[in-house]
């Protein structure tokens, strides 16, 4: 029998690590920036062209590598940071595996430039595949530029597999987000295409959240800070009022390390129990420092996944922290008495006092069926109730209150769902039931509206219409309304750019981070444009695919659900009525855009049962 078993190449084996190493751009552009936060760099620059497809470049001012090191770096398991096992338990750096560099030489072109600051001249080595094209002496800057180009050229199949720009360009700008944020002391800059989407100079944490996500998150911020002898706990969580519906800023780092937990993500939802409604989930950024020995970052090839040997612990002080933290926070304006708030007037002495006058009606009689005029009335003077109906006495046109509610053969709709006497009449009379839900009735049955569903479908239908014809007006708006974005909701926005125009949306990009709305649809208020922008861009970063394979649908989902008619909102007699012809003008009036009721019937039948 003949042998069957043989050792892989290296460039195969290589390209099998890189599989696990290498997984999409964003992973490149992990792998690289934590290198140059190993090297002691103090400013790390991140160039992008075509998502990553094209060019990853991170140029740092670390402490550069020597001709040798140069060479020995892209070897697997050659590595700086470990000597021995034991050191694994004892890890203070980013990598230390030593196969990053080797599993990114060996599915792309890389092109390397460093230079120790103590020497006069660097090093140049270019390998594509695994193989070394050529290792020279060249002058360069102090620290290290290194470029990956044509990422997967030797591997089609991995090349064919990847998303869009704006969805790679969104994988990396959280790979640049969770570096950054868990190193506030070093300045960053990220390019894109030519264009800066972050210049983040140095700083401490509270200043990086606001460099990253905007000065508005500044307010929104609540300390949290906790030391104990099993861990050090620092960071922020947002304000109950700012939680989201879908899974925003959440952040745990330990050790300057991002990661994920789901069992410490617990930790925080349960500190924010009955503060928040169950469907919303709260941001934070919290900051763990631990002993290096307690913990196993060893466990996943991303290392995004680490193992602690007393997570129980750590769970009971992170939701302790954050209670006492929210706990502290108090919603109730605080009157600061070190203010100066004006200066309280002093009472003249030499000016009489005039004391307060009560006017009594000495015609009133209780018993008199007569409406008697009051003083204001009789001396022409304008009352709030002149011309109210409330000035009325309780019996006066009772007929009126039953006006409607006999059939008539013009102005009904017909409602075809099937039910009996199925006729809304023009005229009828309707009502508000708790400020939520509309009563009105058709021939034997009472129907109730869920004013809230009944809004959503009437846009939703009505901006669908839109997106499947032509080019919806648009109002332009005499002062243009400037939104602030950080650079991953900048590309969900300019994912959707140009369906967003075809809706009336009328948007400008002066900078990286700066939104200029000049013109909004004509059924959205300027009022409403931030808040709909910004929850349109949290729908389309957490459904990217939906919106990428049906855009209209999607569209007209999201901005039909953060506009309109809410619950608790006061609707008058025409207002409801609109409401009402518009639902029942609708193609599917009976559900809203997540498929639950719309309209409830309480027929004759079931009321004679509650009389029973």
């Amino acid at each position: 029998m003949s042998d069957i078993i043989s050792l892989l190449p290296d460039h195969v084996a290589n390209q099998i690590a890189a599989g696990e190493v290498v997984q999409r751009p964003s992973s490149v552009v992990k792998e690289l920036l934590e290198n140059s936060v190993d090297s002691g760099a103090t400013e790390i620059h991140l160039i992008i062209q075509d998502a990553g497809k094209t060019l990853i470049q991170v140029v740092d001012n670390g402490k550069g590598m020597s001709y040798a090191d140069a060479r020995m770096a892209f070897e697997r398991h050659a590595t700086s940071k470990i000597k021995l096992a034991d050191d694994l338990f004892d890890l203070h750096t980013m990598g230390f595996r030593g196969e990053a560099l080797a599993s990114i030489a060996a599915v792309a072109q890389v092109e390397l430039k460093t230079r120790p600051h103590d020497e006069d001249l660097g090093t140049e080595l270019r390998i594509e595949g695994s193989k070394v094209i050529h290792q020279k002496v060249c002058q360069c800057g102090g620290g290290t530029s290194l470029a990956v180009s044509n990422l997967f050229f030797n591997i089609p199949a991995r090349r064919q597999f990847l998303k869009s720009d704006n969805v790679e360009n969104r994988h990396i700008i959280d790979a640049f987000e969770h570096v950054a944020l868990a190193n506030p002391e070093i300045a960053f800059k990220f390019t894109q295409n030519n264009v800066e989407i972050f210049h983040l100079p140095e700083g401490n944490y509270r200043q990086r959240i606001t460099s990253v996500f905007g000065k508005k998150f500044n307010e929104r911020l609540v300390p949290v800070e906790e030391i104990t002898d099993v861990v050090a706990l620092s960071g922020f969580v947002l304000k109950p009022q700012y939680a989201r519906k879908t899974r925003g800023e959440q952040f745990f780092f330990v050790n300057d390390r991002f990661i994920k937990n789901s069992y410490l993500h617990h930790a925080v939802n349960h500190a924010f129990e009955h503060l928040i409604k169950g469907d919303e989930h709260p941001s934070y950024f919290l900051y763990l420092r631990i002993d290096p020995k307690r913990i196993d970052v060893n466990i996943h090839p991303t290392k995004t996944e680490i193992k602690f040997d007393d997570e129980k612990a750590i769970y009971a002080i992170i939701r302790s922290a954050v209670k006492h933290a929210l706990g502290q926070f108090n919603i109730a304006p605080t009157l600061d008495f070190n203010q100066n708030v004006g200066d309280i007037p002093i009472p003249d002495p030499t000016r009489a006092v005039i004391p307060p006058t009560i006017q009594v009606d000495p015609n009133f009689n209780p018993f008199n069926t007569e409406t008697p005029k009051t003083p204001a009335q009789s001396s022409g003077a304008s009352s709030s109730f002149k011309s109210s109906s409330f000035g009325k006495t309780p019996t006066d046109n009772w007929q009126e209150l039953y006006k409607g509610s006999e059939s008539t053969e013009s102005g009904n709709i017909q409602i075809s769902s099937g039910w009996e006497d199925d006729t809304i009449e023009k005229n009828a009379t309707h009502f508000q039931l708790d400020n939520r839900y509309v009563i009105t009735k058709v021939k034997s049955a009472l129907i109730a509206i869920h004013q809230q569903r009944a809004h959503r479908r009437i846009n939703y239908e009505r901006f669908l219409q839109v997106l499947n014809g032509h080019h919806a007006p648009s109002q332009q708006l005499l002062f243009p309304i400037s939104i602030h974005m950080n650079g991953g909701e900048m590309e969900a926005l300019k994912s959707v750019n140009d369906t967003l125009h075809r809706m009336g949306f009328e948007l400008e990009f002066p900078s990286a981070q700066q939104v200029l709305v000049q013109g909004i649809p004509m059924h959205i208020s300027d009022g409403e444009t931030q808040i709909v922008l910004d929850q349109l861009v949290e729908d389309v970063k957490s459904d990217a695919d939906v919106f990428r394979n049906d855009p209209s649908h999607a569209m007209a989902k999201s901005l039909s659900s953060h506009i309109g008619i809410k619950n608790g909102q006061v609707l008058n007699r025409e207002e409801m009525q609109h409401l009402i012809d518009e639902l029942f003008a609708c193609e599917m009036p009976y559900t809203d855009i997540f498929g639950r009721p719309i309209i409830v019937q309480i027929g004759l039948d079931e009321l004679d049962k509650k009389f029973r």
